[in-house]
């Protein structure tokens, strides 16, 4: 185990509120890497994607980088566009 999972995991066991925090932000971002790696293995630009699904890079950014607040239909229909 290296020195930051011991450190998470140490933080976890003190502190409950870190612990449910930092499992649901994890998951989040691992989202939002996911749907990164998929447009770039695609070869897109975040603007290239954002036209293709009508709408603005910003909501490409916002949807990589925040995943927390993404709905399941966005995540179909981003998927769908990078085929």
């Amino acid at each position: 185990m290296s020195d930051l999972q011991e450190c998470i995991a140490r933080r976890k066991i003190e502190n409950p509120d870190f612990a449910e925090g930092y499992d649901e932000g994890y998951r989040h971002f691992r989202i939002g890497v996911t749907l990164k790696q998929a447009r770039q293995n695609a070869g897109m630009m975040q603007d290239e994607l954002a036209e293709k699904l009508q709408t603005h890079k910003s909501v490409i950014s916002r949807i990589e980088n925040h995943a927390e607040d993404i709905r399941l239909s966005t995540l179909s229909h981003y998927g769908g566009r990078l085929r």
